[in-house]
């Protein structure tokens, strides 16, 4: 058995917030009904790398059901409220309002059926003077200062991947976790709300705290830790890059005496300590690479192996693709082909682990669960 078998999850859900979250409560077992549109969820067209089906779309939206309703119409709008009625959590990613205005608003829902979740993912929350702005990834990257502390001295740098609707997601999946234990000792269903913007925030709580209170924001610093050193990217005689990591000062001597083969540099002054390395970082840099130069990445990685030190190539998605460590998974897209995928972060060992479910084609499920639940009321 998997821990949310039993569970019904109805969601309103377009992009990647909503649908990963929902994407993570279906791989613990929970049937998860996704309204669409009928022109379906956007990210069906963001690109057709996975064998014709989106990429984001396939990450986010196995195990569903797609049901095609226009709320807007009566029949179909009685149709999703006899859904919700018999759902343990509701979720939905549309603007601020929007379905409110509909008579789907989440503190309605609840009163209406006391042991729902609900769960409303918005892009900078509902009473912020921004609740009108348009959230996307990108933008709420660049609104919070994530894209200010990214990138290399020189040029900023958007963050390759969508952080902000991948934390929002999965935010909101712990929340609603938190909600399903609250329930299970109260029997009341609570309402939770989750913004991108609050998830970027939070993220940019050290940043912010160096800039309100210390000695201001840390700068860029491309391949290279702001506030730890060494902690960085570093080139060997191939031209190879390593990132090597040094957390504690037990580390940096045996760095110095087992990979530089340089142990007086364990008492110079300027290196003593981690706050003087950072204030110090282009004369330890200098001392650094005069000695990685000469070695290949191959004989400066056995080093670091053998000083217990940390490290790591800087290898690209290709890369990514051969590691040791990677693990994969298979499902199959919309149209009945099956794709590779990194596998689930999380594994169980007494709990069922998630089966592998096709992505939905949209408007799959619509006709089987009119039939169904039309026969429930």
């Amino acid at each position: 058995m998997q821990a949310l078998t039993g569970l019904l999850v109805v969601s309103v859900e377009q992009a990647v917030a909503a649908p990963l979250c929902t994407a993570r409560l279906a791989e613990a077992g929970a049937r998860v009904i996704k309204i669409e549109r009928p022109e379906g969820d956007f990210a069906r067209g963001y690109d057709t790398a996975a064998k014709g089906d989106s990429a984001y779309f396939v990450w986010a939206n196995q195990n569903k059901e797609s049901v095609v309703l226009d709320y807007k119409q009566p029949a179909d709008n009685a149709l999703l409220h006899t859904l919700i009625a018999k759902a343990d959590v509701f979720v939905q990613n549309l603007s601020p309002g929007t379905l409110q205005r509909a008579g789907f608003g989440s503190a309605d829902l609840r009163a209406r059926h006391p042991r729902l979740i609900t769960c409303d993912i918005s892009g900078y929350g509902e009473t912020s003077a921004a609740t009108d702005m348009k959230a996307y990834d990108f933008l709420v990257q660049a609104e919070s200062g994530l894209v200010s502390v990214s990138g290399g001295p020189t040029e900023l740098g958007r963050i390759g991947v969508s952080v902000c609707d991948i934390g929002a997601g999965l935010s909101a999946h712990a929340g609603i976790l938190e909600a399903l234990l609250y329930r299970s000792v109260s029997s009341v269903g609570t309402g939770v709300k989750v913004s991108l913007f609050d998830v970027a925030a939070d993220w940019m709580t050290v940043p912010f705290l160096q800039s309100e209170y210390g000695q201001g924001a840390p700068a860029r610093q491309g391949l290279q830790h702001c506030s730890i050193a060494p902690y960085g990217a570093y080139q060997t005689a191939d031209k190879a890059l390593t990132i090597l990591s040094i957390q504690n000062e037990r580390e940096w001597q045996r760095l110095c005496e087992t990979v530089l083969f340089l142990p007086e540099l364990v008492n110079d002054p300027r290196f003593y300590s981690n706050t003087q390395r950072v204030q110090n970082r282009a004369d330890m840099d200098q001392k650094l690479n005069a000695v990685f130069i000469t070695l290949t990445a191959s004989e400066l990685r056995m080093r670091l192996l053998d000083a217990s030190i940390a490290f790591g190539a800087l290898n690209d998605v290709a890369g990514l693709a051969r590691h040791k460590a990677l693990r994969l998974r298979h499902t199959m897209t919309s149209t009945g082909q099956q794709v590779a995928l990194p596998a689930l972060p999380v594994q169980f060992t007494h709990m069922t682990n998630p089966k592998v479910h096709a992505v939905p084609g949209l408007g799959d499920a619509t006709d089987r669960v009119w039939a169904e639940f039309e026969a429930q009321k």
